[in-house]
């Protein structure tokens, strides 16, 4: 059986050859109007001080560290929830294979220490 692949000709896999771009003039005319290119301004400093914005009022340094500590308990508390799952889950599996596979001491049994 033979495959149907498109006629294709050499016109569609052409290699454009690339040509970087010229610096513009200083003035060029297009159409009607003239216009002309934008004055380069002086490079800024590559930091973050173009990003800053003036504050009105001052930072609350001890409730923003509040914050914090509150985010970082909650975490602690999210992270020692997920573990007691975990060997919880891990657990209840053990107890159940146990009694899947027939035997009757799967229980722990706790005695109190006297």
């Amino acid at each position: 059986m033979k495959s149907q692949r498109p006629i294709t000709s050499d016109d569609e896999h052409r290699v454009l050859q690339f040509r970087p771009r010229k610096t513009p003039s200083p003035v060029s005319h297009r159409g009607s109007g003239i216009v002309q290119p934008l004055h380069a301004a002086a490079p800024e400093p590559l930091d973050l001080s173009r990003y800053e914005q003036p504050r009105d009022e001052q930072d609350d340094f001890r409730h923003r560290m509040l914050a914090n500590i509150a985010a970082l308990a909650f975490t602690i508390a999210l992270t020692a929830i997920g573990i007691w799952l975990a060997v919880s889950i891990a657990d209840l599996r053990r107890t159940q294979d146990c009694v899947l596979m027939g035997r009757r001491d799967c229980v722990r049994i706790t005695t109190p220490h006297i």
